[in-house]
């Protein structure tokens, strides 16, 4: 990689044309050209790549940049070992692709975004709160929200098993096309299509385990009841009376879940969907994709929509990626500049588009690109799935807490584990006094 001197007056005057330009603003000084290294996530959909790679290629043969991409998987955490990796060392790609809670956890280690954010929002609109409370510290952007790999994990339910055993007819609730007339959807009504479809034999699909998608779906139901183990100032509180409520409410409900539930991987709910078992389950378009390619006839019967409305509200699963700079890149405008190009409405649809629509922009002027309303079968599938009337809100579990604390809520399963505590017999005022010693432990370390 070409160490290129570039001064701070430089620097300066450079970033003061990116305040007034959105294409390739950054570059346009000889001195902050030559290379850049940029470490996208290697994206599970075919063709998610290939679109990325395009936009970038392109911006760097504009721009005289040479341009080294690599694609990292997740797969047994490669990502997060190569992010790790390249902090200590403080030496790797200038760019790479940050999963939700990995900013936050290398802030000391990237440079500021304020100004692309700025921008970006001006041209894209504003950001939801889970991305500021997510890509935001002691007042600065670490990172720019990331269109690869976002995603918001709500209910896929079954057409034609929701309306014969539980009398709900989910696209008469979630019209392709037009608002939704969700009114009657609350955890009340969702408990009583549970409670039917376990009874004809085709339950609800929603794990109880310690990995991603049971955390998700535990957030946002400790969401929508204001339930929350540590609040926004670092005060313990899982002893509250929201917190009782909700756990009483998921007893409920984890007692017509599959017998199996608090052993459910990732894998778990796609299984369950694609093979036909179950009425709905809690992820994104991932599951039906796979269904639309070895079930079709099952695909033909997904409709992915909002989440049912709690007491304090109406909230959905979040899960944003970031493009984050190292502060020690030695090519901070070129990298900005890509950072842009990679944002503009096109390159966004593009994206959008390659992924089948699993790729979330998390900018609310772009809800609404034609691939969600498009694809199929059946026609429309997608529409609500971006939240585009913005009827829900985006949250992400263990939420308003600090984010260094929410992290470890979040990665050690604190509220799944909670409600597998209670479901298997013990009392709720012990699996509190558990949870709380938990959280505690949390902070002292």
């Amino acid at each position: 990689m070409a160490n290129m001197k570039l001064t701070r007056r430089r620097f300066l005057q450079t970033t003061a044309v990116a305040s007034t330009f959105v294409a390739a603003p950054f570059v346009r000084d000889a001195n902050a050209a030559g290379s850049l290294s940029v470490g996208f996530w290697d994206h599970w959909v075919p063709g998610g790549n290939k679109a990325t790679e395009e936009i970038a290629r392109a911006w760097a043969d504009k721009e005289k940049i040479d341009l080294k991409i690599d694609f990292i998987t997740s797969q047994g955490n490669k990502n997060l070992l190569t992010i790790a990796a390249e902090a200590q060392a403080k030496s790797g790609h200038d760019i790479f692709a940050f999963p939700t809670w990995w900013p936050q956890q290398h802030a000391e280690s990237l440079e500021p975004v304020d100004d692309l954010m700025k921008q970006l929002i001006e041209q894209n609109g504003n950001v939801n709160g889970t991305v500021e409370y997510l890509g935001r510290a002691k007042g600065r952007w670490l990172a720019v929200p990331a269109t690869n790999g976002s995603q918001i994990k709500g209910p896929c339910s079954r057409i034609d098993l929701m309306k014969q055993h539980a009398g709900i007819d989910v696209q008469a609730m979630y019209p392709a096309g037009s608002a939704p007339k969700a009114e009657n959807w609350n955890f009340d009504t969702f408990l009583k299509a549970a409670e039917a479809c376990h009874k004809a034999g085709v339950p609800f699909g929603i794990g109880l385990g310690q990995t991603t998608d049971s955390v998700d779906t535990a957030g946002a139901i400790f969401q929508s009841f204001d339930a929350h183990l540590v609040d926004k100032n670092g005060k313990v509180t899982v002893k509250s009376d929201n917190v009782r409520k909700a756990m009483e409410y998921y007893k409920k409900l984890a007692a017509v879940l599959p017998p199996d539930a608090p052993a459910w991987d990732d894998a778990s709910n796609n299984k369950w969907l694609v093979s036909g078992r179950g009425a709905l389950i809690m992820n994104p378009p991932s599951a039906w994709a796979v269904a639309k390619r070895d079930a079709p006839q099952i695909a033909e019967q997904c409709w992915t929509h909002g989440m049912p409305s709690g007491p304090a509200g109406r909230f959905a699963p979040f899960l944003p990626y970031f493009w984050g700079i190292w502060n020690f890149s030695k090519n901070k405008p070129a990298a900005k500049s890509l950072l842009l190009a990679l944002s503009t409405h096109d390159a966004i649809g593009k994206m959008v588009a390659a992924s089948g629509g699993y790729d979330l922009p998390a900018y609310e002027k772009l809800t609404t690109l034609k691939t969600w309303a498009e694809e199929g079968p059946p026609k429309g599938t997608l529409y609500h799935y971006p939240n585009p009337h913005n009827h829900q809100t985006l949250s992400i579990a263990a939420a308003p807490a600090p984010p260094a604390i929410a992290f470890q809520i979040y990665t050690q399963a604190v509220q799944t584990k909670m409600v597998a505590r209670h479901l298997q017999g013990e009392g709720l005022e012990r699996t509190l006094a558990w949870a709380e010693s938990e959280v505690e432990g949390f902070m002292r370390g």
